[in-house]
């Protein structure tokens, strides 16, 4: 596996004064490249569709009260939009965590219907993050990405095919069953990809959750199950989490106080909020707010 190749391709993106965690793009590659120098605390973000690889030092996500540990040659796999608790576990100034992330199309994933077809779907009960050992023909193809990166013309012509030849990698990826399950707009799991994005749009009023399943062609029961087969959690607690998050960069962002980030994300009492944030990030917003300042 060429992780050594791409750990020294990453190290030509970052400058001496570049910070942790700061996101730094590849050149025309559209890949991202992340590195950290020490472990991180526990931080929140919505993932939307992405691939991330791990090149070194390792990772820890909580999904739905799941964690999961990844390290390197390993790659998450992410499929629907999610509210994702992360951090660093792994990592050190002379032996930093670099992980390489790049969006995923779903445009692309159905645009290769045809040539993949409909028996590349799996029945199974999967999720939509999926962990798994990657290729040496996915390694490959993230390689030569990142390689046409500082030459514009190469990036122009030869990055959609690359592009292309990634999802196509990724679909066939062992880990990557909920993106096969995408493949048809109209499977259980585009439907609730559907319902995410309503969820999404509208986060902060009150959800009707006959309303979702009604357009996503379900029972009430039947919406419920297949949601969190998707999500691990439930519709309630999804857009809970979505609240919560957005709530807590509006606070360390200190754009909003405790009561103007729990009004603006659609709660109607600041002590409930509080009661929810606490729980969910284990200190009070006021906590955040303090470290917002310091």
């Amino acid at each position: 596996m060429k992780l050594d190749r791409l750990i020294d391709r990453a190290n030509g993106y970052f400058l001496p004064n570049t910070g942790d965690g700061e996101p730094i793009l590849a050149g025309e590659s559209e890949l991202v490249l992340v590195r950290y120098r020490k472990p991180t605390t526990f931080e929140c973000a919505i993932y939307q569709p992405i691939m991330c690889l791990i090149l070194q030092g390792s990772k820890e996500t909580v999904i739905g009260g799941i964690s999961t540990r990844f390290g390197p040659g390993q790659s998450l796999i992410v499929s629907h939009d999610l509210p994702v608790v992360s951090r660093v576990t792994e990592a050190q100034p002379d032996k930093p965590y670099y992980a390489l992330v790049c969006g995923i199309d779903l445009g692309i994933v159905r645009s290769l219907h045809d040539k993949i077809g409909v028996h590349g779907s799996d029945d199974g009960q999967v999720t939509a993050v999926n962990i798994g050992e990657s290729s040496s023909a996915l390694v490959d193809v993230l390689d030569r990405l990142l390689k046409i990166g500082d030459n514009a013309t190469e990036a122009e012509v030869l990055g959609p095919l690359l592009k292309q030849e990634l999802h196509f990698r990724l679909l066939m990826a062992p880990h990557g069953a909920m993106l096969r399950n995408l493949l048809r707009r109209d499977s259980h799991a585009s439907r609730i990809g559907q319902a995410i994005e309503r969820i999404r749009r509208d986060y902060q009023a009150p959800i009707k959750v006959n309303e979702l399943a009604g357009d996503a062609g379900m029972s009430v029961s039947s919406f419920h199950e297949h949601f969190k087969s998707v999500t691990a959690t439930t519709p309630l607690q999804y857009q809970k989490d979505l609240r919560l998050v957005e709530a807590r960069r509006l606070i360390v962002g200190g754009e909003k106080s405790v009561s103007g980030a729990a009004f603006e994300v659609g709660y109607e009492s600041p002590t409930q909020f509080s009661r929810e944030y606490s729980r969910k990030f284990g200190a009070p917003p006021s906590a955040d707010i303090n470290t917002s300042a310091a």
